[in-house]
């Protein structure tokens, strides 16, 4: 640790002037430290590690108090980043991209990033247009989440749900194939044969890697999957309607099925609704099971029954891994790929097949 000064004082404002602006020497001053030992500390340098947590805690607490903010374009002319990542995402609504920015957002904060979030509505003008946007806004790194990877860029890129094998995208993914054989096994187990299924839109980048692991589970588990049961979203709407409307479809096909297996939780609600407006009781009539398990998941009447993403945590994995890419840079050895576990989360929207 570099020789302890005397600790200097800030005179109060008291005559009604603005207050000058608080410097990294000033505020190194007024504590007895080093510049360099404020700089590490506030600027969350890898090192700053070795420096006692007191001191670190002390620096924080005197930043809070003298109101410091780091000067934006020292930092960046001494680290030639901007500490700011871009989020790529469908749309900002309740259910999976929000979720995952949530956890996105929660790791950012915490070390002194700020993000910038662009939504491009199933566009292929715009999936093909942001990326460069915001390279060009100096981003160190981009999380694109649910959206199709089809870019080169200079910069470290992580993609949730992207399934793709670009060079230097690091891709967060689901064990799709545990979390169909987890729905499909429980309802198995409560004796439904004929499931009916809601396949996801044909842009949602889980659609085609779910429907084949949906099939190979069926297989294993010695299931019929009905053709005339099979119905998928249209529309890049993002609300329960989509499910309601297919569902309704499903229910005009005078086909009989005692469960519903749905794309995601919104989709599941929709179908619900369908399902009461035809005069059928969730889960006296026909049982059915979502995916994601949003958080209003546990407040619909019925509870709904899910397969469970744990979409916080991959959002958080996201950033972590992409903040570890940017601090080194020329570190080829990081993940192309980090798979999660899904979990089933029973609760009162499936039940026992009646009879």
């Amino acid at each position: 640790m570099p020789p302890r000064k005397k600790p200097g004082r800030i005179a109060p404002g008291g005559d009604g002037r603005p207050k000058p602006r608080v410097t990294l020497k000033v505020l190194a001053d007024h504590l007895g430290l080093s510049p360099a030992t404020v700089s590490l500390v506030m600027n969350q340098a890898p090192v700053a590690d070795t420096i006692p947590r007191a001191t670190q805690e002390r620096i924080f607490a005197a930043a809070r108090e003298l109101n410091y903010r780091p000067s934006f374009a020292a930092r960046f002319a001494r680290t030639q980043r901007s500490f700011t990542v871009g989020v790529i995402v469908p749309e900002v609504s309740e259910g999976y991209a929000a979720l995952v920015m949530s956890g996105i957002e929660d790791h950012l904060l915490k070390e002194g990033y700020f993000y910038l979030v662009a939504s491009h509505r199933h566009r292929d003008d715009l999936i093909d247009e942001y990326p460069n946007l915001l390279l060009g806004r100096s981003v160190d790194g981009l999380i694109a989440v649910d959206t199709p990877w089809r870019h080169q860029l200079p910069i470290p890129v992580v993609t949730v749900s992207g399934h793709n094998g670009s060079n230097g995208v690091t891709n967060i993914l689901l064990d799709h194939k545990h979390a169909a054989e987890l729905a499909l096994r429980h309802l198995q187990q409560l004796g439904h044969e004929r499931i009916a299924v809601i396949k996801g839109q044909e842009f949602s980048s889980d659609t085609e890697v779910r429907w084949k692991s949906i099939a190979d589970a069926a297989a294993r588990l010695g299931l019929r999957l009905y053709p005339n049961l099979t119905v998928q979203l249209q529309s890049d709407l993002a609300g329960p309607q989509l499910g309601y409307r297919v569902t309704k479809r499903l229910l005009e096909r005078k086909e009989k099925f005692t469960a519903l297996f749905a794309f995601n939780d919104i989709s599941a609600i929709g179908a619900i609704g369908a399902l009461r407006d035809s005069k059928l009781e969730v889960p006296r009539d026909v049982s059915v099971v979502g995916f994601d398990d949003i958080q209003s998941a546990a407040f619909q009447n019925p509870r709904l029954t899910t397969i469970r993403q744990p979409l916080r945590k991959m959002g958080m994995v996201a950033a972590e891994n992409l903040l570890r890419r940017i601090a080194r840079p020329d570190d080829d050895s990081y993940p192309r790929e980090i798979v999660v576990e899904p979990e089933l989360v029973v609760r009162e929207s499936t039940a026992r097949a009646a009879g």
